[in-house]
């Protein structure tokens, strides 16, 4: 992997991550209350939350990846290209749960209608992912 891919990747990652936490603080200062009210889905509310904790914290891992990869001299092909491939991956967790946690807001507060297309593109977005991933992931070092 090119060495300012690994770096424009590993800033991509950290954004995304950071918009995470943002979207998290803001659900829990506005759905909170609603929570502790008893106004909302208390599962799919915490099952949002731990979605938003999970893609955070891949995309945190994705970014730590991608920086090692980007070293260059500091070690081998083989190695480089293995990073790449474990970010890759975590990307692809931390992007594909972050893309499944609006459709669980909008269950919560009961926007089934609403939710039930959310989810419907997020199940697309699955199986496009699934068709296509491997093909756009970072290659292994060839020997």
């Amino acid at each position: 992997m090119l060495e300012d891919l690994a770096a424009s990747n590993v800033n991509r990652s950290y954004a995304l991550a950071a918009t995470n936490i943002a979207i998290f603080t803001f659900m829990l200062f506005f759905l909170y209350p609603r929570f502790e009210n008893g106004k909302i889905n208390p599962f799919l509310f915490q099952s949002t939350l731990v979605a938003m904790g999970v893609a955070t914290f891949a995309l945190v891992f994705a970014a730590l990846h991608y920086y090692r990869s980007s070293l260059g001299g500091r070690m081998s092909e083989d190695e480089r290209a293995l990073h790449a491939r474990r970010a890759d991956r975590f990307w692809l967790v931390g992007y594909t749960v972050m893309f499944l946690a609006p459709s669980l807001v909008l269950f919560s507060i009961s926007l089934v209608a609403v939710a039930s297309i959310w989810l419907a593109l997020w199940l697309v977005y699955l199986l496009f992912v699934i068709r296509y991933f491997p093909k756009v992931q970072t290659p292994r070092a060839s020997h």
